[in-house]
Parts: C-alpha cells; structure tokens; sequence
C-alpha cells in the first residue's frame, strides 16, 4: 500500500472512532464474492483487511453466505474459498435453513445484521467488506459504515459517505457550540464575582476586610508590578560591632586558654622563652660599660680627698 493512501485511510478511521465509536478489533462483516476474490488474487484476506483498517480486525460471515459457498463448492477454486471462510466467525442471521430453503441475497442479509431495526445507524460498528457494488449502494445509507472491496488485487477503503460525513459536521459543531458557551458561562461567573465584591465593598466593612477578600483584591490589583523576587539581591544583615566589655571577656577567655591545659592531656603549659641578645647588641653593651669605668674612678677620689681634708682639720 502506498504511503498517501495509507495516511488517508489511517485519518478516515480515526474519524469513524471519534464521530462513531469504532474501537478495536474491528469486526469485518465479509460476503461470499470478497472471500472467493481474495483466493483469486492469492491475497490473504485478514492481513489485507489489517493493513487496510491499520488495526486488528475480527473477520466474520454470515450464516447465508457460507451457505452461498457450499451451494458453488463443485466450481474451481470455492472449496479453497470455503476453508478461508471456516476460519472466520460465524455471524448468525437468524435465517435457518428449515424457514429459509435457500439463503437470503447478499444485500438483505447483511442490512439485517448491519441495521436490523431500520433505523438508519450502524449499531454494532460493523465494517463491511464487499464485492457486490450494490450492497456497497445501500450500506451509504446506513451512517457509520466504513466499506471495502477489492479492485485489480488492491483492497480499497471507500471515503466516509454524505450523510455520515454531514453527521459528523453536525457534532464538530455541536462540540465547538459547547465549548463557547462554557467559555462565555465562565466569564459571567467572574464577572459576576467581580460585581459582588464591589457590592460588599459599599456594604458591611466586616466582610470587606476578611483575609480571603483582600488576597482577592490582591490578585486582581492592576499597576506596575515589583521585581522578580529570584532575580533581586538580598540584603546583607549589619554586623554590630562588639562593646568594649564583650572584648575584654574574649581577651580573658583566651588567657585562661593558654594558661590552663585542655581536658584530659597531662602535660603542663608550654614554658616561656627566652629572647636572645644578637651580637650587635651585647657589642654596644660592652662599649658602654667601658666609657662608665673612668667616672666612678674619679668620683672615689674625690670622696677620699674630701675625707682626709676633713680629718686635719679635726686635728
């Protein structure tokens, strides 16, 4: 099957499930000239029917059908016809044998099964797959029909027929009518919303203040509005600076720190060092001690000369 015909049978089908409700698998009502045609073509006829609806199938056949079958079985080719019908279900008509000597034509049989009360719909979302162009004729009238039949080996899916295309259009409008009311039904509710709180505005000041009328008027309030909340920096906290008091205790908490040894370690406080006199400054010392030498040596002198001055004058 080629490409495009397969999209159009691909979107024709989901259109029959929207509008009708076709679901599957979906059951294939075959008749007597489609199963004999398929063995002509050397076509299998449920992967045929498959490929065609894009999805599983459940094929079936009537009860007059395979009688048609059996009543050709001396000709060429039928009894191979008849096994390929044997695999499909049997789809009981209601015409027997013993009311019905002989079956039904194909178009009254298949228009019982299809719309058994004349009612014009497609109950059973059967999809109907035959030869015969006037079975096909009257089934366009049934609405919700897909139908099939096979043309030079090429199974064909007819386009969705007037009426049920006009249905379908009917109820595309119907649902978009829907959806504009509901649309229009939502807009009064808030305008009538909006029209209420202006009437509890002018009226008791008790309601008006409630938290859940404000968040409202919150919400609803137009002007310009703030900055992005993410996009904002946040403020950095002033760090105070600490007192005088604060500072002393931290310089006494240190203190006893060093001086007093953790918790349970034994050894003791580490000792103080002592500071090393470079070589420059014990040079400088040494200097200075020299240039004090000649002092002190002049001032015993002068105490010894003042002593002995004092001792003549005694005598």
């Amino acid at each position: 099957m080629r490409g495009k015909r397969s999209k159009q049978y691909r979107k024709l089908m989901e259109q029959y499930s929207m509008t009708f409700g076709f679901r599957e698998p979906y059951q294939v009502l075959v008749d007597a000239e489609m199963v004999k045609d398929s063995c002509r073509f050397k076509m299998e006829l449920a992967p045929a029917l498959q490929r065609t609806v894009h999805g599983k199938v459940k094929p079936m056949i009537t009860q007059c059908e395979i009688r048609k079958l059996y009543a050709q079985k001396a000709e060429p080719g039928v009894s191979e016809a008849i096994e390929v019908a044997k695999s499909f279900e049997r789809r009981r008509c209601g015409h027997h044998p013993d009311e019905y000597p002989e079956p039904l034509s194909t178009e009254e049989c298949l228009l019982s099964v299809v719309d058994p009360k004349e009612s014009g719909q497609n109950k059973h979302r059967y999809v109907v797959a035959s030869q015969g162009q006037g079975v096909r004729r009257m089934l366009r009238g049934v609405r919700g029909t897909p139908l099939i039949y096979i043309k030079r080996s090429v199974m064909i899916l007819e386009p969705m027929a007037d009426e049920s295309a006009q249905l379908r259009e009917r109820e595309e409008r119907m649902k978009f009518r829907a959806e504009i009311k509901s649309a229009h039904l939502g807009k009064r509710k808030r305008e009538r919303e909006d029209e209420g709180e202006g009437d509890d505005k002018d009226g008791d000041a008790d309601e008006a203040a409630s938290p859940a009328r404000e968040k409202k008027k919150k919400s609803k309030g137009k002007g310009p509005k703030g900055p992005n909340p993410l996009a904002v920096k946040k403020p950095k906290k002033k760090t105070q600076e600490p007192s005088m008091k604060s500072k002393a205790e931290k310089d006494e908490t240190k203190k006893d720190k060093a001086e007093k040894p953790e918790k349970g370690t034994d050894e003791a406080p580490a000792k103080r060092k002592r500071r090393r006199r470079n070589k420059a400054s014990k040079g400088e010392d040494s200097e200075a001690a020299t240039s004090s030498a000649p002092t002190t040596t002049t001032t015993t002198t002068t105490t010894t000369t003042t002593t002995t001055a004092t001792a003549t004058d005694a005598d």
